[in-house]
């Protein structure tokens, strides 16, 4: 069924940069009015005002909110007072996500917390948040960005792909429960997409991995979102940005276990051209390797 955002509530999480932001330029464009929440209030009132250069008409509402998604009783009292005041959304996206790459025993056990407690648990929260009453209205539609980490599992990225993996199951099983209550779910794998985050990703990208994923390809965020709003208006459940993303999903469902070679191929191969002699993925750089 296709989908009409004009005057509809948009709310995003992760709103005030990289794919968040570019999903709340194009549900503007499309005459919706949209809320964006992120914990930085500058970068919350400058993603503002380039929202509002994209609305579709002048009398469209762009708001923000200060929130810290891993925080779940900051969450519920949001959205208490939100709907107090707007009503539930129409669209709720949940894109706020973070990552740092490392390979698994030389990471920080805190990094896997900080991971699974915003990229999982912020999406968990607050769909719990805003879920009951869009369900007691019965409309609605819930937006979970993954990562094409999310259905492949990436050298380099034990915590992300966790974390990602995680949102995967959980929108599976959420499709399924509120599938008769009039509220649509579509899950998105984007693959990697040139924001500042994934800037932020590089220096930390073990050299392994840098060979993996430097022949994957770079989307634009703009072309991203235009990509998830043309799915969600048509209902999708799954969406793939990019023929090569599109390719490795297709790949990774048709081929089950037999994707695990060809992984291990590819990691072999990109070991010779790094001249990755010694294994360094087995050197430790904490105190004690078993408080993982």
């Amino acid at each position: 069924m296709n989908k009409n955002f004009d005057g509809k509530l948009v709310f995003i999480t992760g709103g005030s940069s990289g794919i968040g932001l570019a999903l709340a330029k194009q549900f503007a464009s499309r005459g919706a009015n949209v809320w964006i929440a992120a914990r930085r209030t500058d970068l919350l009132d400058q993603a503002k005002l380039e929202i509002e250069s994209f609305r579709k008409n002048p009398g469209q509402i762009i708001g923000v909110v200060q929130l810290d998604v891993a925080d779940r009783q900051q969450i519920a009292n949001m959205a208490k007072e939100f709907i107090g005041q707007n009503g539930a959304p129409d669209f709720l996206v949940n894109s706020a996500g973070v990552v740092h790459p490392g390979e698994f025993l030389r990471l920080d056990p805190e990094r896997f917390d900080w991971m699974m407690n915003i990229n999982y648990f912020g999406t968990v929260f607050t769909t719990r948040a805003f879920l009951p009453a869009m369900a007691a209205r019965g409309s609605g539609h819930i937006t979970n960005i993954s990562s094409g980490a999310g259905y492949l599992g990436v050298y380099g990225y034990t915590a992300y792909c966790g974390s990602k993996f995680a949102v995967r199951g959980f929108s599976d099983a959420l499709r399924s429960e509120i599938k008769n209550c009039g509220i649509g779910v579509t899950i998105v794998f984007p693959p990697d997409t040139n924001t500042a985050q994934l800037a932020y990703e590089e220096p930390f990208k073990p050299a392994i991995t840098r060979e993996l994923t430097q022949t994957s390809g770079l989307m634009q965020p703009d072309h991203l979102a235009q990509i998830v709003l043309s799915g969600i208006e048509r209902g999708k459940y799954v969406i793939t940005p990019g023929f090569m993303n599109s390719l490795y999903y297709f790949a990774v469902n048709l081929a089950g276990n037999g994707v695990y070679p060809i992984m291990d191929w590819m990691v072999r191969d990109a070991r010779k051209k790094v001249g990755a002699t010694n294994d360094k993925a087995c050197e430790c750089d904490l105190d004690d390797p078993n408080q993982v």
